[in-house]
């Protein structure tokens, strides 16, 4: 390939062009004569024309001279606006975080996340995408989103995917506390009224195709009465007594005080694991990589707060105390939990 011109000539270049000789240019840049001079024409020579007509007294440009003063001056601008742009996204002064989360993380993580990132970066603009986990992973994997937090398993093809870094429990919810007495099998599910979540991403949400990879183990179909869209669509139809569902449990943490529904896990239980992705080779900007550094933080305080919530309700169930709603569970079956209807 050609070498190409140098930004530290074209500079050399508009200031002769601006002072009018080589020695004002010298001086206004702080270098010796020979120095610029020596630059200008190895300039001329990459281009292959002069640039400068020299007098004794003065400088003249060249009909090429003239025609590239614009472009040099807008390759200068271009260059600064590159730097500028870099050290506003590395000391996070401006910016972009440009993220991905499965649908439900509203309910529990975006709200706390977003507005402690937004007091430590006050100029730096936040665009969460709010989507089933198989989208979020096609947006990052074709550059429209720098990362995501997704649920496992997703297709990781071209995908750098991290570690869990958050792990949640699949539970049953019903009005009826007979329904929560114990946990809930596969078979129990096919025979609830149910509603289930991911209307539209039925066979790639990974819940749902957990779910019916049991069934088909056992040989049972479950086919839902009612399918909507959001987990807390869900939830709030199951709150009416229209339906029972299955949700993660911190999508339960809004009800964690009502007397309108209980929950029970499933039998055997079900867990689900979230990750970080980032799409393999890629880069991320400083921006969304703080907004992750973050997020995980805040996930770990989630985790704390379930395992937390999760030992007082096996110690109330033990010593046969109970804490914020009345709790009917044996200690053979401490997931249980039922809230009473007035």
């Amino acid at each position: 390939m050609a070498e190409g011109p140098t930004l530290r000539q074209l500079r050399y270049f508009l200031r002769a062009v601006e002072a009018g000789s080589f020695s004002a240019a010298a001086a206004a840049e702080y270098i010796a004569q020979p120095s610029l001079s020596v630059q200008i024409r190895r300039l001329e020579h990459i281009l292959g024309a002069q640039l400068f007509t020299r007098t004794s007294r003065t400088l003249a440009l060249t009909d090429v001279g003239r025609l590239i003063v614009p472009l040099a001056e807008q390759t200068l601008r271009s260059a600064d606006d590159l730097t500028a742009t870099a050290r506003v996204a590395r000391t996070l002064t401006g910016g972009e975080v440009s993220f991905g989360t499965f649908s439900s993380a509203h309910r529990y993580l975006l709200a706390p996340l977003v507005a402690e990132f937004r007091t430590l970066h006050p100029r730096v603009r936040v665009r969460i995408v709010g989507l089933n986990s198989s989208e979020v992973a096609d947006a990052v994997r074709s550059g429209d989103l720098e990362a995501g937090l997704v649920q496992l398993p997703i297709d990781d093809q071209r995908l750098t995917v991290s570690p869990p870094v958050l792990v949640d429990e699949v539970v049953y919810v019903s009005t009826d506390p007979a329904r929560t007495a114990r946990p809930v099998t596969i078979a129990d599910l096919a025979d609830a009224t149910l509603i289930l979540s991911e209307a539209h991403w039925q066979t790639e949400d990974p819940l749902r195709r957990g779910i019916a990879e049991r069934a088909r183990e056992l040989g049972v179909t479950i086919t839902p009465d009612i399918e909507v869209e959001f987990q807390s669509a869900a939830l709030e139809l199951a709150a009416e007594g229209i339906g029972d569902t299955i949700v993660s449990r911190f999508t339960v943490l809004r009800y964690e005080h009502s007397n309108r529904i209980g929950w029970v896990s499933l039998d055997p239980a079900y867990h689900e694991s979230f990750s970080f992705i980032t799409r393999a080779g890629g880069a991320i900007s400083p921006a969304t990589r703080r907004f992750m550094s973050l997020a995980h933080r805040h996930m770990a305080a989630l985790n704390k707060r379930m395992t937390a919530r999760m030992g007082e309700h096996l110690q109330s169930t033990l010593l046969g105390t109970h804490y914020d709603s009345p709790v009917v569970a044996s200690p053979e079956q401490p997931e249980a939990r039922t809230f009473t209807k007035p």
